[in-house]
């Protein structure tokens, strides 16, 4: 289940003034406008990332994410998902049905809305390091990008599934072998929808296709444990905190 609309990221940006951001559209490959937020380093690390929603596409936790993002020097975009079947307009209510508007993304939309994020983030600023950080679906989706042609220089998924449920839709386990990127997966242990097992097949499918790669299984933590509401994980987010930014060199 994923985390309340209303919680709040884990404030793990210590000693740093967080940098307040923007609301913009972007426009994808097929004209289609969508609604992103970017948060601008005051001290850039030379890392720029893209941030991949859960089921819900963006709202405030992803907005607040994206400026703890860039308190550590990482220029950071979150994207929306629902352009094409929701409109533009932030926030939405809470009643939001967005499970029907989830099953209307395609992987190929994802990836181009992902590549405008892209775009945005190259005209800001010279940046050497691109990334892509999900959560949930957003971490299913980061994992794919490793091996849909966009330069990355890593994604992390944290609590993504490997393997897609739903017919016809790619998976990243079935496509190990096109992996461009090192890969960092943060996984609860006690993940009611994500066992174990899967992690550990996706973790030896990459270590045979030699992919640059970290797997990290948190004990006890449940999905959606990235979130203030879980206080009793502090710990595991304090840890995924530290290994993504040192995996996207912003440490």
């Amino acid at each position: 289940m994923c985390s309340p609309y209303d919680a709040q990221p884990p404030d793990l940006a210590e000693g740093a003034e967080r940098p307040t951001g923007e609301r913009l559209l972007l426009t994808s490959a097929d004209g289609t406008d969508f609604a992103a937020y970017h948060a601008s380093p005051p001290t850039p690390s030379g890392s720029a990332a893209v941030v991949l929603p859960d089921v819900r596409g963006l709202f405030s936790f992803y907005e607040r994410l994206a400026e703890k993002l860039a308190a550590c020097g990482v220029d950071a975009i979150a994207i929306d998902y629902f352009g094409r079947t929701a409109g533009t307009e932030l926030p939405r209510p809470a009643d939001f049905d967005f499970m029907a508007h989830v099953g209307q993304t395609t992987p190929e939309n994802i990836r181009d809305d992902v590549d405008a994020g892209l775009a945005r983030l190259r005209q800001t600023r010279d940046t050497a390091r691109m990334y892509s950080v999900g959560f949930c679906f957003g971490g299913a989706n980061s994992f794919n990008l490793a091996w849909r042609g966009l330069a990355m220089a890593g994604v992390v998924g944290f609590y993504g599934r490997s393997r897609d449920p739903r017919p016809g839709h790619p998976s990243a386990l079935d496509h190990v072998e096109e992996f461009a990127c090192p890969v960092l997966g943060l996984f609860g242990g006690a993940d009611q929808g994500i066992p174990v097992a899967d992690v550990g097949e996706f973790d030896e499918a990459l270590t045979r296709a030699g992919v640059d790669h970290e797997i990290e299984i948190y004990e006890g933590a449940p999905h959606s444990f990235f979130d203030r509401s879980f206080g009793e994980h502090r710990e595991a987010c304090e840890d995924a905190w530290r290994r993504m930014l040192t995996f996207m060199n912003a440490t």
